[in-house]
C-alpha cells in the first residue's frame, strides 16, 4: 500500500476538488468480511418484509459468492412506502412543520453519523460494489459526507423574491418542496449517487421512496438506518430493495410520485421518462450514458496527460458516466501516446479489493459479459489491440485493463458506452473536423481539452456540447457545480443550486393591497 503515500494516482491528487490526498496513516485497515446488519425494505422507519415474501441474492463480484439475501420489494410495497411518504409530507406532519435549520441539523447529524461509521460503510461498498477499499474510504465516503453537508447549508439558505408588479399589488415568490420523490440510484457508486439524491430532496423538505440498484443494495440500506438514528421522522426515508421492471417501474408510474429521479442507461431513462409522463405527468431528471471524449494536442505534457487520461477512463475499473472513453490524440505524437498508454496500462494494478490495488472486479457477471464483448467486436471490427482484452482468471469478474489503437470513428466500441476498463485511441491530423467527430455520438455528458494553449482550450471548451467540460484533468468534480448532459445523457442538472432548483417548486402570491381593500 506504499503508493497511497505519495498519492501517485491523480484520482486522490491534492489538486482535485473531488479526490482527497491522504497518507497512507490516514486509511485504516478495512474490515473484510463486514456484517450485513440490514436487508429488509425500510418503509415507515421500520424493517419489513416484502409482502411477496421474496428475496433476492446480493453477489461478492470478487469471488462470485453470494453476500446474502434481500427483500425483493414490487408495487405492493411501493404502494406502502409511497402511502408512507405521502402522510410525512402532509400539512401540520412533524416534517412540514418543521423549520429549515431543523432540517439542516438532522442532515448534519446524519453526516456525522456516517463518518462515525465510515469504515464500515466503505468495508460494506467495498464487499457488494468490488471497488478498492481505498477509493470507497478516501473517495466517496468523504464525498458523501461532504454532499450531504453542502446539501444541508442550502436548507435555510433557498428563498423566494419579492418581484415588484404592475398596479396596487405585493407578489413575492416562494420555492416549496415538489413533494414525494421517488429516486432510483445506479450500481458504480452507491453511496455517493444515493448522497447526490438525497442532498437536495431532504434540504428542500420532499419526501423519499429509493430504490437502490439490485446489484448493490447494501450500503443504502444501512443508510437508512443512520437517518433513523439522526432523527428523521417516519416516511421521510423510504427504501425498497427490487428490479427495475417492477419496483423500478411501479415508482416511475406511480400517481402518488410527484417527481422521479433517475441514474442509469440511457435505454433505461427513456422509459421511465415515459412512465413518468404517461401516468401523472410527474417531475423528471435523469442523468444518463456518456461516451466522453478525450482531446490531447501535440503541445500538451506527454507524461502528464497520459496519467489524466488513463485516470480519465480506468477510475472505478472504467464504469463512470463520463468515462473518457475516446481519446483523439494528435498525429505528431499519436505514436508516443500509444505506446505510454499501453505501458500505464500494463502496470495497472488489478486484485482483491481489499488490498492496495488499483483496479477491482467489474460488479456482476452480466457486466463482465457485455465488456467481453465489445472488446471482442473491437478486434474483429479490426482496431489494435495493444494490451488486455480478456477476463482475468477463472474466480470473480475481472476484467483486464485494455487499450485498442488505430480505432475508427464508425466501429462499436467508438460509439457505444462500454462502461468497463477499455481505452479506445483515435488520431487526428488537424483540428477542422475534430469537434464534428467528438460531436458524432449520441450523448454529451462530458469532455476534456488537454492543450498549454488557453486559447485553443476555450475556444474547444465553449464549443464542446457537454454538460461539463475539463481542461488538462478529467473527472474533476465538487459539490458544488451543477452536473448533467447534453442530447441522450439527460435532463436536468444535479448538484449545486441547479440541482437544488430541480427538487422545488415554484409559486407565485399576489396581493391586492388597494385602499378599497383596506
Amino acid at each position: 500500500m506504499a503508493f497511497l503515500t505519495k498519492c501517485s494516482s491523480r484520482i486522490i491528487s491534492s489538486r482535485s476538488p473531488l479526490f482527497l490526498c491522504r497518507s497512507m496513516s490516514a486509511l485504516p485497515q478495512p474490515i473484510t468480511n463486514p456484517d450485513v446488519k440490514h436487508a429488509k425494505l425500510f418503509i415507515n422507519n421500520e424493517w419489513v418484509d416484502s409482502k411477496s415474501g421474496k428475496t433476492f441474492k446480493t453477489i461478492d463480484p470478487a469471488t462470485e459468492k453470494p453476500i446474502c439475501e434481500v427483500a425483493e420489494g414490487d408495487k405492493a410495497d411501493v404502494d406502502l412506502a409511497v402511502a408512507a411518504a405521502r402522510k410525512a409530507f402532509a400539512l401540520g406532519s412533524p416534517w412540514r412543520t418543521m423549520d429549515a435549520t431543523g432540517r439542516q441539523n438532522l442532515m448534519n447529524k446524519l453526516a456525522d453519523l456516517i463518518e462515525r461509521d465510515i469504515v464500515y460503510l466503505a468495508s460494506l461498498e467495498t464487499l457488494d460494489n468490488g471497488k478498492p477499499f481505498q477509493y470507497s474510504y478516501l473517495v466517496d465516503l468523504q464525498l458523501v459526507i461532504k454532499c450531504l453537508r453542502y446539501h444541508a447549508g442550502w436548507a435555510n439558505k433557498y428563498g423566494g423574491k419579492v418581484v415588484p408588479i404592475d398596479g396596487p399589488f405585493f407578489n413575492y415568490i416562494r420555492h416549496e418542496p415538489v413533494g414525494v420523490c421517488a429516486q432510483i440510484i445506479p450500481w458504480n457508486f452507491p453511496l455517493l449517487m444515493q448522497a447526490w439524491k438525497l442532498g437536495p430532496a431532504l434540504a428542500m423538505g420532499n419526501t423519499v421512496v429509493m430504490k437502490p440498484a439490485e446489484q448493490t443494495p447494501l450500503t443504502a440500506l444501512y443508510i437508512a438506518q443512520l437517518a433513523k438514528e439522526a432523527g428523521f421522522p417516519p416516511g421521510v426515508l423510504n427504501i425498497v430493495n427490487g428490479m427495475g421492471p417492477t419496483a423500478g417501474a411501479a415508482l416511475a408510474r406511480h400517481m402518488d410520485v410527484d417527481k422521479v429521479a433517475f441514474t442509469g442507461s440511457t435505454e433505461i431513462g427513456q422509459l421511465v421518462a415515459e412512465m413518468a409522463a404517461q401516468s401523472n405527468l410527474k417531475r423528471v431528471t435523469l442523468e444518463l450514458g456518456g461516451k466522453s471524449p478525450q482531446l490531447v494536442f501535440d503541445d500538451a505534457d506527454l507524461s502528464k496527460v497520459v496519467t489524466d487520461t488513463h485516470t480519465g477512463l480506468f477510475f472505478n475499473q472504467g464504469q463512470c458516466c463520463t468515462a473518457g472513453s475516446r481519446i483523439y490524440v494528435a498525429e505528431k505524437i499519436y505514436k508516443d501516446f500509444v505506446e505510454m498508454a499501453t505501458e500505464k496500462a500494463k502496470t495497472r494494478s488489478t486484485g482483491n479489493p481489499f488490498t492496495a490495488v488499483e483496479q477491482g472486479p467489474q460488479v456482476d457477471k452480466e457486466q463482465m459479459e457485455k465488456i467481453l464483448g465489445l472488446i471482442d467486436t473491437g478486434k474483429k471490427q479490426g482496431a489494435k489491440l495493444t494490451v488486455g482484452g480478456a477476463r482475468i482468471g477463472d474466480k470473480g469478474y475481472y476484467v483486464a485493463p485494455t487499450v485498442f489503437a488505430d480505432v475508427q470513428d464508425d466501429m462499436t466500441i467508438a460509439k457505444e458506452e462500454i462502461f468497463g476498463p477499455v481505452m479506445q485511441i483515435m488520431k487526428f491530423k488537424d483540428e477542422k473536423d475534430l469537434l464534428a467527430r467528438a460531436h458524432n455520438t449520441i450523448y454529451g455528458l462530458a469532455a476534456s481539452v488537454h492543450t498549454k494553449d488557453v486559447n485553443r482550450a476555450i475556444t474547444m471548451a465553449n464549443n464542446l456540447r457537454a454538460g461539463t467540460v475539463w481542461v488538462n484533468g478529467h473527472n474533476v468534480f465538487d459539490t458544488s457545480v451543477p452536473f448533467g448532459g447534453y442530447k441522450m445523457s439527460g435532463q436536468g442538472r444535479e448538484l449545486g443550486e441547479y440541482g437544488i432548483q430541480a427538487y422545488t417548486e415554484v409559486k407565485s402570491v399576489i396581493i391586492n393591497i388597494s385602499e378599497k381593500n383596506s
